[in-house]
């Protein structure tokens, strides 16, 4: 076979990982031929390419990011581009499948999240072959029980919340960690669990500035003279809404969050004149060499892909079904988001240990 394959949206540790994985099992178990598509569905509009083989993909398990890049703005159903100084969108996605034909493509792997998956799966109605590997860092894609990617943004946090800890208790202070996660709290949940959080805020629980003020309050009485928070960009209060940083037009995210934790910060302070800094952790959650379960993960979900491609199991997606990988088709993925359940086993323990959640 001639396999074609993309990696769309933001990028995460872990890609290179199923790039390799990939090529090596395209290689070695079935001697076909892969080819690589520069910058997401960006490439596959322009005809970006060029060959994937062993000597390229050596050396490469350790590095983030993805030797073929990235990009979520370039939707060939809702291609956005200026034209007379305005933002037109057209739908480019023919040229997309005419150039997956010049280049005598058999299937197509589109690693993603949703965004970029659904654009697979429209692919798909569109006659192409595609299959589809689960990536984002907010672990929120549906039928899957974890995205690679996840698990190193989780540890990324949890070092961060490591040295947060001895600052603060050094100047008993208040110190508000804001990370990832617009709809889905997974990041701020574990990583808070790991990193001994005292109170963790996201956007499945909203919070109230007055139970937050409770919890520190009550670790002041026992003789804790510090508190660290991670909240969530996705967070809100329960009377209020989501903190938005800016909108920007003709993006696939026209939203964008960011905020929350200098909103939370400057509540207390009001309420309870205890000084509270803020860091945001930002993109470096989305940096870095990938972890030892995420490069597994990475390389099991590659692998799978290309033998599902043999298989002839387009249309579907490879997903973890602990503890085997196997294929579930794009619909089932799509249109429904995998959220931090209030009555989890993460929100139970977290409660069990003293955890405040600010409800």
């Amino acid at each position: 076979m001639r396999i074609g394959v993309l990696t769309g949206g933001g990028d995460c540790p872990g890609l290179n990982a199923v790039i390799r994985a990939v090529v090596k099992t395209a290689e070695h178990k079935y001697h076909d031929e892969v080819i690589g598509i520069r910058d997401g569905f960006s490439g596959l509009i322009r005809n970006k390419t060029h060959p994937l083989d062993l000597a390229r993909v050596s050396g490469i398990m350790p590095r983030g990011g993805t030797i073929l890049g990235s990009s979520n703005r370039d939707n060939p159903f809702k291609f956005a581009e200026y034209i007379g100084g305005k933002m037109v969108q057209s739908d480019v996605s023919d040229t997309a499948v005419e150039n997956y034909k010049k280049n005598g493509l058999d299937c197509l792997i589109v690693v993603g999240g949703d965004g970029t998956l659904d654009i697979a799966h429209k692919f798909s109605q569109k006659g192409l072959n595609v299959i589809g590997i689960p990536k984002t860092i907010d672990n929120d894609l549906y039928a899957t029980d974890i995205t690679f990617g996840y698990d190193t943004a989780v540890t990324t946090v949890m070092e961060a919340l490591d040295k947060i800890h001895t600052t603060a208790e050094s100047h008993h202070r208040v110190m508000v960690v804001e990370v990832m996660g617009s709809d889905a709290g997974w990041i701020a949940t574990a990583a808070g669990i790991a990193g001994g959080a005292h109170i963790i805020l996201i956007p499945e629980i909203p919070f109230e500035i007055e139970k937050i003020a409770r919890k520190i309050y009550e670790r002041k009485g026992r003789g804790k003279h510090f508190t660290v928070i991670v909240v969530a960009e996705g967070a809100y209060p329960i009377s209020g809404e989501r903190t938005i940083k800016r909108i920007v037009e003709g993006s696939s995210e026209t939203v964008r969050l960011g905020g929350v934790g200098e909103y939370v910060a400057a509540e207390l302070e009001r309420q309870t004149h205890i000084e509270v800094r803020t860091t945001v952790l930002g993109h470096i959650q989305r940096g870095g060499t990938p972890s030892a379960f995420d490069r597994i993960l990475a390389t099991r979900y590659g692998a799978a892909a290309v033998v599902f491609a043999h298989e002839g199991k387009f249309d579907h997606m490879a997903a973890l079904r602990t503890p085997d990988i196997v294929s579930v088709p794009l619909e089932e993925a799509l249109h429904q988001m995998k959220r931090v359940s209030p009555d989890g086993s993460h929100i139970v323990t977290s409660r069990n240990v003293g955890i405040s959640f600010g409800d």
